[in-house]
């Protein structure tokens, strides 16, 4: 495995690098200590399979290079590792297609298992946000819609608001096939243009199938829906789901 580290302190860098290399034989670790040596790397190698972005970096802004490389390289997964562990901060991130984010100070095996589960095909994000309310319930809102949201609700480690049941698992959801790919691609970022292009459809049927899928997973922003997945997935319901929308690519 092949993981380009993109901090630009030095110390960071050998440290996290050393933790990464920890995970097992073979794996790589290429730093970039800016945003344009992490282009430079990433144009002159296209083979990394996974990059880590601190959001503070000397020469741009974290979340405009997360939102660039998305854009230019959507086959690398990109977790952020950060001195924040800031709601917001994390709700923006992963709604721009991190498909992690792990505070600077959690444990080496917080993570190990972060990246263990991105690279499985998971979602990772910290504990403390799947039980904290989301920025605009608390009257905070971002560049990426969630102005207007309502999803603040605390739930419990079973995901269970007060007084309420435990989210369905994705078998109970009740999508169809077709709502299953367009949840799969909104899950990497995807816009509705792009989820258009690429399963041929019109930008109204997506806006359509999208809204079904926010209505399915009891969300009102694409971010919610995107924790509401991570939740399932810390619960081991994204594989089966997984392994059901492979079914039915194959059957359809």
């Amino acid at each position: 495995m092949k993981v380009l580290l993109i901090d630009d302190h030095p110390l960071i860098v050998s440290a996290l690098g050393a933790v990464i290399q920890g995970m097992g034989a073979g794996v790589v670790v290429v730093g970039a200590g800016s945003a344009a040596a992490a282009r430079a790397a990433l144009a002159a190698d296209s083979s990394f399979d996974l990059a880590l972005l601190d959001l503070q970096l000397g020469d741009t802004d974290g979340f405009a290079l997360l939102g660039e490389l998305r854009a230019a390289h959507p086959q690398v997964p990109i977790v952020i590792v950060s001195a924040s562990d800031r709601t917001a901060d994390v709700f923006r991130a992963i709604g721009q297609g991190a498909m992690g984010f792990v505070p600077k100070r959690a444990s080496n095996e917080t993570l190990f298992e972060a990246l263990r589960m991105v690279m499985s095909g998971s979602i990772y994000v910290p504990p403390m946000v799947m039980r904290s309310p989301s920025p605009a319930a608390s009257g905070r809102a971002g560049s990426d819609g969630w102005s207007g949201a309502t999803w603040g609700v605390q739930v419990d480690e079973n995901g269970v608001a007060p007084g309420g049941k435990p989210r369905a698992p994705f078998a109970e959801l009740g999508l169809t096939p077709r709502q299953t790919d367009v949840l799969a691609l909104l899950l990497q970022g995807q816009s509705n243009k792009l989820i258009a292009r690429a399963l041929n459809l019109s930008v109204e049927t997506v806006k359509d199938h999208v809204a079904a899928v926010l209505r399915a997973l009891n969300v009102s922003s694409r971010t919610q829906a995107v924790l509401a997945v991570s939740q399932l997935s810390n619960q081991g319901a994204l594989a089966a789901w997984r392994e059901a929308r492979s079914g039915h690519s194959r059957h359809g």
